[in-house]
Order: C-alpha cells, then sequence, then structure tokens
C-alpha cells in the first residue's frame, strides 16, 4: 500500500494516521468495559485489514489494564510499557570501488522525496546493535557484511510516544563478493552502491547527516577509528554483555591485547 487509509467509521476506534500508513488508536476512545472493549476492538481489526492499515498502535492507559489480554488476543504485541529509550542503528558500508550502500525508504517521512541514505532500523530486545546493523543492512539489501566500527551516537527527546531515542552509526564491512544488491521490496523504492564523491554532493543531506558524513570519512582516511566494541562478562553471573570503548594503541591497527592488558 502506498497512500495512507481512508477515514474509518461507525464502530471502529478512532484514531490518526502515522507517517507508515498505520494508525494510532486514540486513547480516549477505548471503551473501559472489558467485554465493550472486546467487541469494539475485533471490529476494528477487521475493518482495519479491509482498509489496508499497515499497523496499528494501541496505547493502554493503566485505567484499562484488564483490557490488556483482549488486545493480546487480537493480535497486538507488546512494545514498550516502561520509560525506557528506544533504539535505533544505522550501518556505513562501503566496498572496494569506495562506493556507499545507500537506500530509500518506501514509508515514513522520507517517502517519495527521492532521498537516498544510509540502512537504517531498530535494535530488537534482546539483539546488540552490533548484530542489529549487520541484520538490517542484510534484511534491506541482501548484502552481508560484518562489525568493524561504532561511528557515533545520537541521543533526541520526544521521538515515538514521546520516548527518548538512541541512534548508533555503525561500519560495517561487506564481506568478499558481496557486490550484488537485492533490495527490500516491502520497504524499499531501491537500494545501490553510490560512489562516495556523489553521495556527499546530494543537496538532501542535513547538517546532522553531513556530521555523520564526516565521521565517516575520517573513518575511511583512518584518521578516526570510532569505539570498538566486545562482549564482555559485566558481574558474578555468566552473562556477557556489550561494551563499547576507545582503543588503545597505535594508529595502525586496533590493539585488543594493550586494551585487556589495562583491565587485568
Amino acid at each position: 500500500m502506498t497512500t495512507h487509509p481512508g477515514p474509518l467509521h461507525g464502530s471502529v476506534l478512532s484514531g490518526s494516521p502515522d507517517r507508515y500508513d498505520g494508525l494510532i488508536v486514540d486513547s480516549t476512545s477505548l471503551p473501559e468495559d472489558p467485554l465493550a472493549f472486546k467487541d469494539a476492538l475485533e471490529q476494528s481489526v477487521a475493518a482495519w485489514r479491509s482498509a489496508g492499515v499497515k499497523g496499528v498502535w494501541l496505547k493502554v492507559p493503566t485505567s484499562h489494564a484488564h483490557c490488556v489480554g483482549h488486545a493480546v488476543d487480537a493480535g497486538f504485541e507488546f512494545h514498550h510499557a516502561e520509560k525506557v529509550g528506544l533504539f535505533g542503528v544505522g550501518a556505513f558500508v562501503v566496498n572496494e570501488k569506495r562506493q556507499v550502500l545507500v537506500v530509500q525508504e518506501k514509508f515514513g517521512p522520507l517517502r517519495g522525496l527521492g532521498f537516498w541514505k544510509f540502512p537504517t532500523g531498530l535494535v530488537m530486545a534482546g539483539e546488540d546493535v552490533t548484530e542489529a546493523a549487520e541484520r538490517e543492512v542484510l534484511e534491506e539489501t541482501g548484502i552481508r557484511a560484518s562489525f568493524d566500527a561504532i561511528l557515533a551516537m545520537r541521543q533526541s527527546h520526544g521521538i515515538a510516544f514521546g520516548k527518548s531515542d538512541m541512534f548508533f552509526l555503525i561500519a560495517l564491512k561487506p564481506e568478499p563478493g558481496q557486490e550484488k544488491i537485492v533490495h527490500q521490496t516491502s520497504e524499499l523504492v531501491a537500494a545501490r552502491w553510490m560512489d562516495l564523491d556523489e553521495y556527499q554532493n546530494l543537496p538532501s543531506l542535513t547538517p546532522f547527516n553531513l556530521r555523520l558524513m564526516a565521521a565517516c570519512m575520517a573513518y575511511l582516511s583512518g584518521s578516526y577509528r570510532g569505539l570498538w566494541a566486545r562482549k564482555v562478562q559485566t558481574g558474578i553471573r555468566a552473562q556477557e554483555d556489550l561494551v563499547m570503548f576507545g582503543e588503545v594503541g597505535t594508529s595502525e591497527g586496533r590493539d585488543e591485547e594493550a586494551w585487556l592488558g589495562l583491565v587485568k
């Protein structure tokens, strides 16, 4: 679907369209009685599917906590239930020809603008940001690439549903032979390898993107190494957490032994 669904009427729960062809349900329209909530939700889900709504956000207030079970039965999944931030990743992938991997999104605020950008996505529960970047690149473009460095981090406030957000720009190195792109048609209009000079000269680059690109180019030149990341046991449990840190040693390469020497 490429357009927002039209207005829905009758007994369907009211809401407003989001920027991804979905719907954000108006919490004030939710019946407080559990049976009435169940009936309204069932009718609404059927109408939303018929109208081609891509996804639905349902914020259940604490006064309706007894209705959560009906929402789960209707197919809704928990997104967040506490005051925490959301995490996003962007992937900077450059091949041996000094071409950068870029995509055009089918949905969202950049739809239809011809805006080329790095592959991006959200981190799933239980997933490291490094793994998320590798997964997103593979899902969106069919390119297998491995983590090399964390180049930048951004913190924003007041994003989706008033939540704070962390975004990580991660450098990946494509595995040998990974040149052919097969873009994800459900999410993207197109994907391609673009010459770095061409990308840097695009008029659509924002001040934020220009800052990120400066870090990317410094990384390519070897004058900036970004942050390394390693799994490290952080407590008395056997669990290992992802730790991100600056490097120790010469600029010629990563010196893990030197870093480990500091923490023995």
